[in-house]
């Protein structure tokens, strides 16, 4: 349940944080990730969340991941350091992506992380690690990639019909302390209707590397893509109907539950959702600093930016409230950020009361937009939780400093 907001206490927070922040709900990711891990295990109680950390990296909820007993999946050794720095132990973290440092591929593997490999070229250096440490097991994974049916050619992942993936299963079993953890695969669509295929690779390549390699892996991982809680007018504006974790669920879950039914042995099932849980946990306040109209068209400009919401070419859902100037009605009016590039639209074709020194509250803005916030024209606005009694500082504005520090002058 998001917080309740008022002129007032918006004027509170922006004397004192400036015209733009965000507000960050930890209770509506919370709430969300119990709903989702609950729909999967009422299908499938061997089940798991690895949170996907490049969604919102925040660290209040990364730590709030860890200590509900999900996992990290990092895609870099930025987002592996984010995770051990939140306190999150090795052997909970799952690192994906195409491009691995090796040296802290080999510290995390050392310390009982899982590695998924993308591609052949990582095998000799995980190998030679194993080599050099003879008496660690190291936990690695295979990203597969085979078809949906979704339309899509995946750049990730090894084809499960290639060479390069006979080839790495074939290294794994000669190397007595490599340990195939994970079997891991993720598609860009995020419809439920793909989601069976997605299941059915997965179970399909598992039987297939039990039975030809000898390998039992104690993960199988069909990575995120769900669609996340969100207004109708959204769903509408992406085209999509209602979406619910149960339709994820029912079209995968299930299947395992078909597969393994209650044998001790069984694998565990693993997601990565990102937007699912984080996508409705915070929301973007900024302030109409500017009214005019040019040839006919109304024009409103915000303290804030596109890229501040990672939403492009829809309206976002948002409310607006008084700011304490004269206020009138507006008409087809597009409310554009700060930036000097033309497409900065927040919202277009407002039509309602408006004036200078309104505030602009947008919401669903949780995923992909603190983290893909670039330092463009501005640095970044501070991240406040007001969910509790006081304002807690999640992240300070950033400043000046935060950003030129590595530039020489």
């Amino acid at each position: 349940m998001s917080t309740k907001l008022t002129t007032e206490l918006l004027h509170r927070l922006s004397v004192q944080y400036g015209n733009a922040f965000y507000l960050l709900e930890p209770e509506n990711f919370e709430q969300n990730y119990k709903e989702l891990s609950a729909a999967f295990r009422s299908y499938y109680p061997k089940f798991n969340i690895a949170y996907s950390y490049k969604t919102n990296y925040t660290p209040k909820l990364v730590k709030m991941v860890d200590s509900l007993g999900g996992y990290a999946e990092v895609v870099s050794e930025m987002e592996l350091d984010i995770a051990l720095q939140a306190g999150v132990e090795a052997k909970r973290i799952i690192w994906n992506g195409p491009i691995k440092n090796e040296r802290k591929v080999a510290e995390l593997l050392l310390s009982g992380g899982t590695v998924n490999m993308d591609s052949i070229y990582e095998i000799e250096n995980i190998r030679k690690t194993a080599c050099e440490h003879p008496r660690h097991i190291l936990n690695i994974g295979i990203r597969l990639n085979y078809d949906v049916g979704d339309g899509v050619l995946s750049r990730f992942g090894f084809d499960v019909d290639g060479k390069d993936f006979d080839a790495a299963l074939r290294l794994i079993a000669a190397t007595p302390n490599l340990h195939l953890m994970n079997l891991q695969a993720h598609f860009a669509k995020r419809s439920p209707e793909f989601w069976m295929a997605r299941a059915k690779g997965m179970l399909k390549a598992y039987d297939r590397v039990v039975a030809e390699y000898g390998l039992k892996p104690e993960r199988l991982d069909i990575g995120g893509g769900i669609y996340g809680k969100m207004p109708q007018s959204l769903c509408s504006q992406l085209g999509i109907g209602h979406v619910t974790y149960e339709d994820y669920a029912s079209k995968s879950a299930k299947l395992f539950e078909d597969r393994f039914g209650n044998d001790p042995d069984a694998p565990i099932l693993f997601i990565e959702p990102g937007s699912a849980v984080a996508g409705d946990c915070m929301r973007f306040v900024c302030r109409i600093e500017t009214i005019k109209t040019v040839r006919g068209k109304w024009i409103a400009t915000a303290t804030g930016s596109q890229h501040n919401i990672s939403m492009n070419r829809i309206n976002p859902p948002m409310e607006v409230f008084p700011g304490g100037a004269e206020r009138g009605y507006v008409e087809n009016c597009d409310i554009v950020g700060f930036t000097c590039m033309e497409g900065d639209v927040l919202q277009k074709d407002y039509s309602g009361i408006l004036g200078v020194g309104d505030y602009v509250v947008i919401g669903n803005c949780g995923s992909y937009s603190l983290v893909m916030k670039p330092p463009f024209i501005l640095p970044n606005f501070p991240v406040l939780d007001i969910t509790g009694k006081g304002v807690e500082v999640i992240k300070r504005t950033e400043t000046y400093d935060d950003l030129f520090r590595t530039f020489s002058f």
